[in-house]
């Protein structure tokens, strides 16, 4: 017992100690939170006395599951650690006992979005539909739209009705939107499939429909802990509430400052609001920070103190030494990169590993310029959860496509001849290349060669060699970011994208364009296509030190959530990029601002804020972010002075977007989700809020496609079947 409690302070003590009843934890970041839980789990088994199988630990990604697993066997020596899993992989558990209450096997299919789309590839094809209908991307949501809001008992159909009664019901529906969802269930159906909201739907039915499994799961599991609370969704907090029914023994860690899935489902509320629900809760409040300076834990505290929705605290440190938070601002996107670049060769010479030192950023597209210095540089670096600036499919078909113009190489060729589609495929392809073969031509000459050919019937192959001419003939007379963006357009490439709703991928165009125009302005007029396309080819050998282990981390903010590093760049910190410009209200903001709490808070020893200057694409300024601002300035120190122009510039900007949250949110009264009635369309649910347009996208029971709606028309709210009118 002494070595399970050695080492704790007062409130993680507190937190291990105390089993019984309803107990809130809320755990600051560094706060030591996984610790306090693997060793509450630890003192369960070893000094109270309960065995493992009778302990359920949520955690909310598989490798934190098994992290914690392999810490509590440490701990406890017992290969058997209980249900430490999470929320879905609970559910599996639950269903591989007891899934015949819904006449279903054991060896149930879990479906991942790649089997969800195969499904939906079966359904096009028998029921006529293309991509230009609908993507997979927007079936996919559709489904989930369909079964988290418009028909939350959606699974009665999957469990009571027959296979054949289902069969009909596709066959029947008359509209694309119920042809794809009713021919999913029948798909799920027929190969006893369950996707992640069916699990814990069928769980929640079978424990409501049947009163002896619900009790032999609340009976067995007699403590239950869930960690990361403030990422808990509606339909995990109904399950939780049920399991927990019979001993009342539930013990919650979370951090409302933490809270940055929103987006996913999460709802804050469960966290802020426990004591509300439950009588007799224990608080307590775990504030030592075991991770960084006091000079970053200032700064973190005093950026998420501007926040108002949250629990009032601040996070105490308990290092001593280090130094003040850097600011640097470059001149431009590129000099920012550099400068990172040179803070960590010079991090390097100090002593510090490469794998030491993290870069983070909001979104995947920043790396371009980083990636280049860190390559200019010779500094190893690897990319978490994402793939290498130049390496992105979209990144390299845009430099295909000026490659093509410039070279008409076979390599091009056969990357976006048919990218977007023009119907040449394998057999077209197949014929392109025997002719090249046997006359010694390139792909695209033989293509040239053949064109009258009855083969290319039916194709846009002629459409394909008047882009390639057009261009080829006038390439030297344009600047080449002018020349990108023609070709995007006329080739149809960035249409495909916005028409599976790639967002990121359109992103990282933008970005690939950003850099070709600061290319241009710093080469001048040897800023030719041929010299762009070497330097380029620079920047995506794959090469580039794989073989090394010590490398720089490049990763987005929700990537490095949970983890932590000794030496962090924040980089990209501009007005448009974080906080990023899609934020449209207050809530939305502060959850950026959240965000931003998460990445100062994984440094240990010392924290680099890094923006740029300048302009943007379209001429615009660009401008400090409102976090550096949030901050107290005197807990930051800047590489240089910063001009009273541009921060007054700055503050006048971040002032006028503020009054447009604000207006924002008085003008929207409904939210993505919502079903509601219209005077004349009848029925429908709110699929989107464009706060810019000031309008809600809705899609109506009896339409196959969307509406915008203005905020100004009336609308009547749809709730358990009544309604309650709203202007």
């Amino acid at each position: 017992m002494e070595d399970l409690l050695e080492g704790l302070n007062n409130a993680q003590y507190e937190a291990v100690t105390s089993t019984e009843g309803m107990i809130r934890v809320v755990a600051g970041a560094g706060s030591g939170k996984t610790r306090a839980l693997s060793r509450r789990f630890a003192f369960l088994v070893n000094e109270i006395g309960i065995l493992p199988g009778n302990i359920l630990c949520v955690t909310f990604t598989n490798k934190s599951a098994n992290e914690m697993r392999q810490r509590i066997h440490n701990l406890t020596g017992d290969k058997d650690t209980g249900y430490i899993n999470t929320f879905h992989g609970f559910c599996v558990s639950i269903l591989q006992e007891d899934s015949h209450a819904v006449q279903y096997p054991k060896s149930f299919l879990v479906l991942d979005n790649s089997d969800i789309d195969a499904m939906l590839k079966i359904i096009y094809e028998e029921k006529g539909l293309t991509l230009r209908d609908m993507t997979f991307s927007k079936a996919r949501d559709l489904i989930e739209i369909i079964k988290l809001k418009e028909r939350p008992d959606y699974y009665l159909d999957m469990i009571t009705m027959s296979l054949d009664v289902l069969r009909q019901k596709y066959e029947e529906a008359l509209s694309p939107k119920d042809m794809i969802f009713y021919g999913y269930l029948y798909q799920e159906k027929k190969c006893f499939g369950l996707d992640y909201n069916d699990l814990i739907k069928f769980c929640l039915y079978i424990f409501e429909q049947h009163e002896a499994i619900r009790l032999k799961w609340q009976k067995r599991l007699e403590y239950i802990m869930i960690d990361e609370f403030q990422d808990i969704d509606p339909p995990q907090y109904q399950l939780m509430e049920v399991l927990c029914g019979h001993h009342k023994n539930l013990f919650i860690v979370g951090d409302p400052d933490q809270t940055i899935y929103t987006w996913r489902g999460a709802d804050v509320r469960y966290l802020l609001d426990f004591d509300k629900k439950f009588s007799n809760v224990k608080t307590i409040m775990m504030m030592e920070n075991y991770r960084s300076t006091p000079q970053i834990l200032s700064a973190a505290n005093s950026l998420i103190d501007k926040n108002k929705n949250r629990i009032k605290k601040d996070l105490i440190p308990t290092l001593g030494g280090g130094e003040k938070v850097c600011c640097h601002y470059g001149a431009d996107g590129d000099e920012e990169a550099g400068w990172i670049a040179g803070q960590i060769e010079a991090l390097k010479n100090r002593g510090a590993a490469y794998r030491e030192i993290t870069v983070l950023y909001r979104a995947h597209y920043v790396t371009r310029a980083i990636e280049e210095a860190m390559l200019k540089a010779e500094i190893p670096y690897t990319i978490y959860s994402g793939v290498p600036f130049f390496g992105r499919a979209e990144i390299k078909d845009a430099l295909s496509y000026l490659r093509m113009i410039a070279y008409q190489d076979d390599l091009s060729f056969l990357r976006i001849a048919n990218v977007p589609k023009r119907q040449l495929g394998e057999r077209r392809m197949k014929f392109i290349k025997d002719h090249a073969k046997n006359t010694g031509r390139s792909l695209y000459q033989a293509l040239k060669d053949t064109i009258d050919d009855p083969i290319y019937k039916g194709t846009e192959a002629k459409q394909f060699i008047t882009l390639v001419e057009k261009y080829s003939a006038d390439y030297s007379r344009m600047r080449i970011s002018e020349l990108l963006s023609s070709l995007l357009n006329d080739s149809g490439y960035e249409k495909m994208l916005r028409t599976e709703g790639s967002q990121e991928r359109l992103d990282n165009l933008a970005e690939l364009k950003q850099s070709l125009h600061e290319y241009e302005i710093n080469c001048g007029e040897e800023s030719m296509l041929e010299h762009y396309l070497a330097h380029a080819a620079l920047f995506s050998n794959s090469d580039t030190a794989d073989r090394q282990q010590d490398k720089v981390k490049l990763m987005t903010v929700h990537a490095a959530k949970g983890l932590e590093f000794p030496y962090v760049f924040l980089c990209g910190m501009n007005e448009g990029i974080f906080p990023s410009r899609r934020v449209r209200t207050q809530p939305a903001m502060e959850e950026e601002r959240r965000l931003a709490f998460v990445a100062m808070t994984r440094a240990e020893k010392k924290l680099y804020l890094t923006g740029a200057d300048g302009r943007n694409l379209d001429g615009s300024p660009r401008y400090p972010s409102r976090f550096v601002f949030n901050i107290d300035q005197d807990l930051l120190e800047y590489t240089a002075p910063r001009k009273e122009e541009l921060i007054k510039a700055a503050r006048d900007y971040i002032q006028s977007s503020d009054q447009q949250l604000d207006e924002a949110e008085t003008c929207a009264a409904f939210s993505a989700g919502q079903r509601v009635q219209h005077r004349f369309f009848g029925k429908g649910t709110i699929v989107e809020t464009d706060l810019d347009k000031k309008a809600y996208m809705i899609q109506f029971d009896e339409m196959d496609t969307t509406r915008a709606i203005t905020f100004k028309t009336k609308l009547s709210i749809l709730k358990d079947d009544t309604t309650m009118m709203q202007d």
